[in-house]
């Protein structure tokens, strides 16, 4: 196909003449595309990235699991050394793979760990024999944690709010003790104690030093990958 003709000779689209035609559709017609990044030591697909690192501990390497938008890996574990024992095993779409596998894991056990340490609920029956679930729920928050406390009767229907501190420690009879009251708001110093803020950063001991992260938080077991 031709465009039209340039003295005797005719141009092929988008030839050496109009560099600007073929610059237009190469811009315009391209997709968008994630942010890929497939290294040897350093494998992303725009919404996780796997770096391999070398071991604070040893001669070996590890391999850190990092999600999009976070400051600190939700996942640091031994990795593999390469055939000839010294330079760690490229990372491979298989192995990609298998991390992001696992690290999705870790993070929806922390998400679980986290939801079941902020969200508690029991069943108390009142003085007139009225069943109720009370639940308290802790939003964390950088500047200090709130608490509610909240009531619902057997169809489920919400009888009772008040705030209380984050530092309540719900128990039947402090339940029970709540109702009594009257569902009043319950103020830190019934119980005479002081609290810090729970901050929103949910990694637990994990974010912290290396060696401390290994002693309170080890981490997981990479299930292998395939051959050194």
């Amino acid at each position: 196909m031709v465009i039209g003709s340039w003295g005797r000779q005719a141009l092929p689209l988008c030839s050496a003449p109009f560099p600007a035609i073929q610059t237009f559709f190469s811009m315009t017609d391209a997709p968008d595309t994630p942010d890929t990044i497939q290294e040897p030591r350093y494998w992303s697909d725009g919404r996780w990235t796997a770096q391999v690192i070398k071991n604070e501990d040893d001669d070996g390497w590890a391999v850190s699991m990092t999600l999009k938008g976070e400051a600190e890996p939700a996942l640091v574990g031994p990795w593999t050394m390469g055939r000839d024992k010294k330079n760690p095993k490229p990372l491979d779409v298989s192995a990609f793979h298998t991390l992001v596998k696992t690290a999705s894991e870790v993070v929806r056990r922390h998400e679980q760990q986290l939801h079941a340490q902020l969200n508690k609920s029991i069943h108390i029956t009142t003085a007139d024999g009225q069943r109720l679930r009370v639940a308290l729920a802790i939003v964390p928050d950088d500047e200090g944690a709130t608490a509610t406390l909240s009531a619902q009767d057997e169809l489920g229907e919400e009888v009772a709010r008040a705030s209380a501190p984050p530092t309540f420690k719900l128990t039947p009879a402090s339940a029970a003790a709540w109702a009594e009251g009257g569902f009043q708001r319950v103020r830190l110093a019934d119980f005479g104690v002081q609290h810090g803020p729970i901050r929103r950063n949910w990694h637990c001991q994990c974010r912290q030093s290396p060696a401390r992260r290994r002693a309170a938080c080890p981490p997981p077991k990479i299930p292998p990958v395939g051959p050194g």
